[in-house]
């Protein structure tokens, strides 16, 4: 059978196309912690400002980030998160924990997230309808897309 000439229809590739490029999710992470003015930005993701100049563009053409001046002279801005970047929110939490069990080690964490209850968190993906936690055996994948299956390209 011959590659197709699309890829899988995808809202994760359409949204890595977007947060997924180098930076991008650091500075979604900067301007969550409240870091939003850009001499912040340089300084806590270590990113060249042009390029840093260019993620930031991008995510608030992309309704992810709000820029508001907070200086007329010189003129400067600072960032912050939309809805939509607020969204974004628990995967930054879900990948910080990923990070922290498998590349790092809990004895090695570099930031720990408090819960307004007071506790820890620890972020767990759960089903909206039934509250249970979601493992990979609990899922099943259904394509939408004409002519796509969960292996691939369907016939014509």
């Amino acid at each position: 059978m011959a590659a197709p000439k699309d890829p899988r229809p995808c809202s994760i590739a359409d949204a890595l196309a977007l947060v997924g490029e180098k930076y991008s999710l650091l500075v979604l992470r900067e301007v969550c912690l409240g870091n939003g003015r850009f001499d912040q930005l340089v300084r806590n993701i270590g990113a060249p400002r042009d390029i840093l100049a260019t993620r930031l563009r991008r995510l608030v053409d992309a309704r992810i980030l709000t820029k508001r001046a907070y200086s007329e002279r010189p003129q400067r801005f600072e960032y912050r998160p939309t809805e939509a970047g607020l969204e974004l929110e628990p995967v930054l939490m879900t990948l910080m924990t990923w990070g922290d069990r498998h590349l790092r080690g809990d004895e090695d964490r570099p930031m720990v997230i408090e819960h307004s209850c007071g506790n820890e968190l620890v972020p767990v993906v759960t089903c909206r309808a039934c509250g249970d936690p979601v493992s990979h055996e609990d899922l099943t994948a259904h394509p939408q897309v004409p002519g796509w299956s969960v292996a691939g390209p369907t016939a014509a």
